[in-house]
């Protein structure tokens, strides 16, 4: 069977492209990799040196010279996978709200992304990847051999997203967010993502409202027959 050299899977906030990325690439015996720590790790660094977060030249140049690597997990802490800034491990810290707050402020920056799509594109052009982002399919690999792009609606997404804080800040964590306080952060998120965040032309486009994890992938699955 011929498989894919690199996937993408994009989407809105809450979507459950983390989830299906991860699985998907473990199945493939894939790299996983979430775009979407780089902007984190960019946002936390900013707020580690006090760079202004609307200040696209500083960020951009933070970006530049910034050492961020993001590899498999080699510590059993439920994480995906290790992101490291300038070598210290922020897996966890660029989760914080702090980061959560400033991140899409960060990627609206083009001069940002254009740092952070070069290094997303050297990355994929060594095969055998599942990348997961906003405009990945779209934008930074438009060539990629299949296209997912994923979506829910706004409510479903938000009670997703609150089930992974309970999950991991468990349900009696007075900093655990209200409900409405979720749902209000990935509709602001919508906007301020908007413009980088569309399907690809080409890409398959999958509703996850009412579908489990298993049940997206089966949808994958199918398309991975054609490549058979």
């Amino acid at each position: 069977m011929r498989r894919p050299a690199c996937i993408t899977i994009d989407g809105p906030a809450g979507a459950g492209k983390s989830t299906i990325g991860e699985q998907l690439a473990r199945q493939l015996g894939y790299i996983y990799f979430d775009t979407g720590a780089m902007y984190r790790a960019v946002a936390w660094l900013a707020l580690q040196r006090g760079v202004d977060i609307h200040d696209e030249a500083a960020l951009a140049e933070l970006a530049r010279h910034a050492n961020i690597t993001i590899s498999h997990p080699h510590i059993e802490d439920g994480r995906q996978y290790t992101v490291t800034a300038d070598g210290r491990d922020v897996t966890w810290e660029i989760r914080s709200a702090n980061v959560a707050n400033r991140v899409s402020i960060v990627a609206t920056h083009p001069g940002v992304r254009t740092v952070l799509r070069a290094r997303q594109r050297a990355l994929a052009a060594q095969g055998s990847i599942v990348m997961v982002g906003r405009d990945i399919g779209a934008i930074v690999l438009p060539n990629a051999d299949l296209k997912i792009y994923l979506t829910a609606g706004l409510q479903e997404r938000a009670r997703r997203r609150y089930a992974e804080l309970v999950e991991r800040m468990g349900a009696h964590n007075p900093a655990l967010p209200e409900m409405d306080a979720v749902v209000q952060e990935i509709r602001l998120r919508d906007a301020l993502d908007h413009d980088n965040m569309r399907p690809a032309p080409d890409a398959v486009i999958i509703d996850t409202d009412g579908l489990d994890v298993s049940q997206v992938l089966a949808v994958i699955d199918r398309h991975l027959e054609h490549f058979s």
